[in-house]
């Protein structure tokens, strides 16, 4: 009896190993291939990773490029018995799926990994694909984006910078790109400024706007007086502020916080800021 029980002990384990096997070879709970691009066939995924907000570089030509948004990093594995592809051939496929739909080629290293770049429902996609190892390849996915401002001035910190240096900059105040309409998500930071008046009821500012230097700079110094007008009429119209105590200005790109050569730089010189006036 002891010895038919071993037989089937052994043949149960011997049917076991395949599906334990198989079951190894199924996506990782919480994964799917990313919305722009599928897989090569036979693969799996093994690894799934996908931050709100984070950074990666990316190169174009010679040149690397930081960018930030919301990253997808998938690490897919070779199925047992699938035909494996040549490191060329991944690279190529998804060179040709991104050229398709409008995109372009930045940078392609032939020895593993490919630079690609889309604009896609209106949204700056870069992508990297890893496949030096054709047994387990990756693709790096940032939609680029700029961060959701969680934490933010309020009206006490404006108050203490205009007084100690007569300015203050207000990073929360966004716009539609090359408009002077406000994003709603301004609405936060137009508030804080309101408060700040009302708890300094002498105080009047110039609200000055800022854009980057990308464009014509004749375009950028009207833009920038647009913008500036549009937070003056935002505070008056909707927080009952005095008209009296605002007046809008525009400097366009020609006060500079950082440099104009980097998205980053761009940003930061795109701004509003308060400065106290008699």
């Amino acid at each position: 009896m002891n010895a038919l029980k071993a037989i089937v002990v052994a043949a149960l384990t011997v049917i076991a190993l395949p599906v334990a096997g198989l079951a190894q070879e199924a996506d990782v709970e919480g994964s799917k291939d990313h919305p722009l691009l599928t897989r090569m066939p036979g693969y799996y995924i093994s690894r799934y990773e996908e931050s709100e907000f984070d950074s990666r570089s990316f190169w174009v030509g010679e040149q690397e490029v930081k960018v930030e948004g919301r990253l997808t990093h998938i690490l897919y594995t070779l199925k047992a018995g699938a035909k494996e592809p040549s490191r060329l051939q991944i690279l190529r496929n998804y060179e040709a799926a991104i050229t398709k739909i409008g995109g372009k080629v930045t940078r392609s290293d032939y020895d593993g990994s490919s630079f690609l770049k889309v604009a896609k429902d209106g949204k700056e996609i870069w992508v990297q694909v890893d496949a030096y190892i054709t047994s387990d390849w990756s693709l790096w996915i940032v939609e680029k984006a700029a961060m959701k401002q969680d934490v933010t001035a309020n009206a006490d910190t404006w108050r203490n910078e205009i007084a100690n240096t007569g300015r203050a900059v207000v990073y929360g105040i966004l716009f539609d790109t090359d408009k002077a309409t406000l994003k709603p998500e301004s609405e936060a930071a137009v508030k804080e400024v309101a408060v700040l008046l009302s708890k300094e009821p002498t105080l009047n500012l110039l609200v000055v706007g800022h854009t980057d230097m990308t464009g014509d700079l004749a375009h950028n110094m009207k833009l920038s007086e647009d913008r500036a007008a549009a937070v003056v009429a935002a505070l008056v119209g909707k927080h009952g502020v005095g008209a009296a105590r605002l007046k809008g200005y525009g400097v366009g790109p020609l006060a500079p916080v950082a440099s104009n050569t980097t998205d980053e730089g761009r940003a930061k010189n795109r701004r509003v800021e308060l400065v106290a006036r008699p």
